[in-house]
């Protein structure tokens, strides 16, 4: 137990070595070293500050690319829903334009068919007449030959009445 107790007395000219030479590494330390290393760490300490503004500077520039895009997006979507509307009106009145002239067509097909319809009328009714006519003569040249009876002019109506 002696020998650890040498180890670990305490021994003022150590402690005086020991004091001295910290005292003299702290002087070389200064007058040596210390202005080199406080322009290192200057400068250091400089380029990070630059780093930090410059990250800084991005950031803010980025988020004013958002807002800028964000803007643009609102816009753009704004513009093809008034394009779609427009479009869609458009469309609406080329319908109604389709559909009036359909119409229009229609209408004037009607009155075609129904001008065909009114002369083909006239026509059948022209040749109603003429086979009247003919019938007419024809019964009254019939009568005309022959001295007819009551019996005999029934039977002419109603064969003129059968042929009409």
């Amino acid at each position: 137990m002696d020998k650890y107790l040498d180890i670990i007395s305490i021994d003022p000219g150590t402690i005086l070595f020991t004091l001295i030479n910290t005292l003299v590494i702290m002087l070389m330390y200064r007058f040596f070293l210390h202005a080199k290393v406080v322009v290192i760490l200057d400068k250091r300490k400089a380029a990070v500050s630059a780093e930090l503004d410059a990250a800084e500077a991005a950031k803010v520039a980025a988020l004013e690319k958002e807002a800028e895009y964000k803007l643009l997006l609102e816009n753009s979507k704004a513009e093809a829903e008034k394009i779609l509307n427009a479009a869609n009106s458009r469309a609406l009145a080329k319908e109604r334009e389709i559909l009036a002239e359909a119409n229009i067509n229609a209408l004037h097909i009607r009155e075609k068919a129904e001008e065909g319809i009114a002369l083909e009328k006239k026509r059948v009714m022209n040749e109603i007449k003429n086979q009247i006519s003919e019938l007419v003569i024809m019964t009254a040249s019939a009568v005309a030959e022959k001295e007819i009876g009551e019996k005999d002019n029934e039977t002419l109506i109603n064969s003129f009445l059968v042929n009409v």
